[in-house]
């Protein structure tokens, strides 16, 4: 097999030190654009610790080899199983960093740009980890499948939440335009009823002044007969008394 300067082949950037990318297979009808990466679903905690292979089988195990085809031939390139130094440990919070302004991620709320660079950086210390003690990065392994299904546990309530919201969000206008329609509506009964309100204060005040004047005319008949009462029974009662004194 071939290797190759992974400079000129590597154009996928990680936090996880990769070896340098080997020649596979050679197809020699095939050429055209690299395809992208094709990465294998890692084991899970507990097959790789009934199995108990070498350090590099369990490196490859939970960070499979990256193969990609490029000009018709296949190139992998595995994991490296170089044990780690304290500047190695010291660059890779430096790159961490680094790839964080560079790929200007989120410092706070949800990122994926910012998780998928935490997640290489966690990947590199498991790989770390695993080759001073494997027992110690099968564990860390297993925290970080329990992180990763917490975050898809997350992702889908998220996903549930939005929608939920959204269909609330809906429901919460369709009740607006119906209150809106039934405001509208009880305006017109309150503008109709008002309508009705002022024409019978109208007529009740036509009543009043007509069942006043009409009080005033009686009252004046009624003091007029009284008068006219009172100067016939005037003179009725002089007509008397000068019949009925004595004559003299």
């Amino acid at each position: 097999m071939e290797e190759v300067d992974v400079t000129t082949v590597d154009q996928y950037q990680t936090l996880v030190r990769y070896n340098n990318p080997v020649l596979v297979v050679k197809h020699p009808d095939k050429k055209g654009v690299p395809t992208e990466i094709e990465l294998k679903r890692p084991l899970t905690a507990g097959a790789l610790l009934d199995t108990k292979r070498e350090t590099e089988e369990i490196l490859n195990s939970i960070l499979p080899p990256r193969c990609w085809e490029e000009d018709g031939q296949l190139w992998q390139q595995t994991v490296s199983s170089t044990p780690a130094t304290r500047q190695d440990v010291i660059n890779l919070q430096e790159m961490l960093d680094t790839r964080l302004q560079q790929t200007q991620a989120r410092e706070t709320g949800i990122c994926p740009i910012r998780r998928e660079l935490y997640t290489q950086c966690f990947d590199e210390i498991i790989r770390q980890v695993t080759i001073n003690c494997s027992e110690r990065g099968l564990l860390l392994l297993r925290i970080r499948d329990e992180i990763t299904m917490s975050m898809e546990a997350y992702e889908t309530l998220y996903c549930s939440s939005v929608a939920f919201g959204m269909r609330k969000a809906l429901q919460a206008h369709e009740e607006k335009e119906m209150l809106r329609d039934r405001v509208k509506t009880l305006e017109m009964e309150k503008e109709t009823l008002e309508d009705i309100i002022n024409d019978m204060k109208i007529k009740q005040e036509q009543a009043e002044r007509r069942n006043a004047e009409l009080r005033a005319s009686e009252e004046k008949k009624y003091a007029e007969e009284v008068a006219f009462l009172k100067k016939t029974n005037t003179q009725l009662k002089a007509q008397l008394e000068g019949i009925t004194a004595p004559k003299k």
